[in-house]
């Protein structure tokens, strides 16, 4: 038997510069100081800018805060974003300051256990703060070489043939080949842009915060039970240091500007509860809607948009964070590949044409959960039909796979059902197969160990590896993890090689 083998053609891992410099590689007659600007840090901007460090593409991220957020929130990652987290050689980081719960009870707070045999060895909901999962984001994209601004709001951006002039508030000028809004769901990039933002405004609003209480833990408990049959927006649950997580319907619509007040929870505490549980010592107060709306494009010339600014949903289902994560690792080997003159025609376009449509999903689906979480009686029978059919575990699984985003598949054309999907985290003789892709580079895993990426060796690996558990021959993976290639012809593999990965360098 062929004892396995891993190809790689050699080179440093991508290192912090206190200053910008022209890469060799640089395809443009005139220095431009920046490949890409990111307008806003928060998990979709840092995760881009790192994703784009390793490729040495020379990155400025710009964040309009100060500092970080005061308040913290939990937010799952979900089974997708922890495979990408695992791609990238961040997973063990990130599981040290999470918490793991079973991949269930997502779809509508609808409480069924998790389908037995779900396709990931991540299958798992990892609850994390989300100040904390900005910070590592954050400082994995440093480590790497970006460098990150805060004070710095976007006023103003000019693009040309060659590139973008941005303006900043203070007046400063800055100068790169693309710039990138990653600056949430009331994004100065996309406004700017003139990009449209269709959808439908919040028809209900939700407070949310952090504060103590004086009734004992019992109590609460059990009028949080109570209601919670029928209000699925309603809860009060421990959170530490004698602080509880409130979260109670507003009574209406009002300025998502303007932060609620101890009083209106009070006041809406006792209106859906009948006792506001003697709430005191707010430690932060928020508010969110339910506008679905969706950017009628991702890119215009040089200008892109991802996660918030492309998008806006409710919270219901946590798939927010995941699917801004995503748009950055689906973008940021597209983007590079552009600036480092191998990408294919339509490359970077495809980033529109993947992740828009996985964004109409699921906007479709929580519009679909918030009509279930409404207390009207046609809502809760549609609630009590879908509980019911929910115990069939394929319709468990079905909407199970969909809030994580392991059901995703990329229309690569005719091919087998794995060709656009991405492949679970296989065993290699290596290890993991994830192990494989920290680079973010493409990798072609060959079980007959006689094909070859040749002339595209300086930005797809190669795995001879016999052994490899995995039912078909060879495939070629995306650094993203998607398929894009299966089969054991070496012609044909070398015509996805150009499809994907451009032209030979030799």
């Amino acid at each position: 038997m062929n004892s396995p083998q891993f190809t790689a053609e050699p080179s440093p891992s991508p290192s912090p510069s206190p200053s910008p410099s022209p890469s060799d590689a640089d395809p443009y007659p005139h220095p431009v100081p920046y490949d890409v600007i990111i307008a806003g840090c928060g998990p979709t901007g840092a995760m881009l800018a790192a994703e784009l460090r390793l490729h040495d593409v020379r990155v400025l991220v710009l964040e309009k805060e100060t500092e970080p957020a005061p308040f913290v929130r939990i937010v799952g990652l979900h089974i997708r974003s922890l495979e990408l987290m695992a791609m990238r050689g961040l997973l063990d980081r990130v599981l040290e300051h999470g918490r793991r719960r079973p991949a269930a009870g997502f779809f509508a707070g609808i409480s069924k256990p998790a389908p037995e045999g779900l396709d990931s060895a991540h299958a798992y909901l990892l609850g994390i703060p989300h100040p904390v999962i900005v910070r590592l984001l954050e400082e994995h994209a440093i480590q790497l070489g970006a460098q990150v601004r805060r004070g710095c709001a976007v006023a103003g951006f000019e693009q040309d043939d060659e590139g973008v002039t941005v303006d900043l508030a203070d007046g400063e000028q800055l100068r790169a080949r693309y710039l990138v809004g990653c600056d949430g769901g009331r994004s100065a990039v996309r406004k700017l842009l003139g990009v449209g933002f269709p959808g439908e405004p919040s028809r209900t609003e939700t407070l949310m915060g952090e504060m103590e209480v004086g009734v004992p833990q019992e109590e609460v408990a059990a009028k949080v039970a109570e209601i919670g049959e029928t209000n699925k927006r309603f809860w009060l649950r421990p959170f530490g240091g004698g602080a509880y997580s409130v979260v109670v319907p507003a009574a209406g619509v009002g300025d998502r500007a303007e932060p609620p007040t101890l009083q209106d929870f009070k006041q809406q505490l006792r209106a859906i509860a009948g006792t506001d549980f003697g709430v005191h010592s707010p430690r932060w107060l928020s508010r969110f809607g339910d506008a679905t709306r969706l950017a009628e494009l991702y890119r215009v010339g040089r200008v892109l948009l991802a996660g918030d600014a492309a998008h806006i949903h409710p919270p219901t289902g946590g798939q927010g964070l995941n699917l801004g994560v995503q748009d950055a690792f689906n973008l940021g080997w597209k983007l590079a590949a552009q600036l480092r003159g191998w990408a294919p025609e339509k490359l970077l376009d495809s980033y529109q044409t993947e992740r828009r449509p996985v964004a109409e999903n699921v906007l479709d689906n929580t519009r679909a959960q918030m009509e279930l979480h409404s207390t009207e009686p046609g809502p809760q029978a549609l609630r009590r039909l879908l509980t019911e059919l929910m115990d069939i575990d394929e319709v468990n699984r079905r909407l199970i796979e969909k809030i994580a985003a392991i059901d995703i598949r990329y229309d690569f054309g005719d091919g087998p059902d794995l060709l656009g999907r991405r492949l679970r985290d296989i065993d290699v003789e290596q290890g993991h197969l994830y192990g494989l892709l920290h680079r973010g580079r493409g990798l072609l895993l060959d079980r007959t160990a006689r094909l070859t990426v040749g002339g595209w060796s300086d930005r797809v690996d190669h795995l001879a590896d016999p052994t490899a558990v995995l039912d078909v021959p060879c495939v070629l993976l995306r650094p993203d993890g998607h398929v894009a290639w299966i089969g054991d012809d070496q012609q044909d593999l070398d015509a996805h090689l150009s499809r994907w990965f451009g032209k030979p360098a030799n």
